[in-house]
């Protein structure tokens, strides 16, 4: 809800997946889905997470205090739930790669590798002298 300014918290989402397990103050809100038969809970932390239109009030020189407002004025596309679904699996993948040094380096290093072996078969092939 608030943040210093030039900083990376304003507007920042977790999930809380358990009852009592946080804490909240004037600095941090909970937002819950109603009804998770529309709108996939995990879709909505992608869409509000650092959500550019609540960006928009930080001025990067006063400390950022989002009012109840500003978030209820947020706009949020809601396709239907398989789509939600997919968009979801899409960028909890881009997710894992980006930020899981485990599963992001090995497909770095196969991308990388296959890239060297073409470049290496374009520089090792050559046309034949007549």
């Amino acid at each position: 809800m608030s943040d210093l300014p030039n900083g990376q918290a304003l507007a920042k989402c977790f999930i809380v997946d358990e009852n009592n397990r946080y804490t909240l103050n004037q600095r941090i809100c909970a937002l819950t889905v109603r009804d998770s038969n529309e709108v996939n809970t995990k879709y909505f932390l992608y869409i509000a997470n650092r959500n550019p239109q609540l960006l928009l009030h930080d001025n990067g020189v006063d400390q950022t205090n989002l009012k109840r407002d500003h978030i209820l004025d947020i706009l949020i596309p809601v396709p239907p739930l398989a789509e939600q679904e997919r968009i979801v699996k899409i960028l909890d993948r881009f997710d894992t790669l980006t930020n899981d040094i485990t599963a992001g380096l090995p497909a770095e290093i196969a991308a990388r590798k296959k890239q060297y072996e073409y470049y290496r078969n374009k520089l090792l092939t050559f046309k034949e002298i007549a």
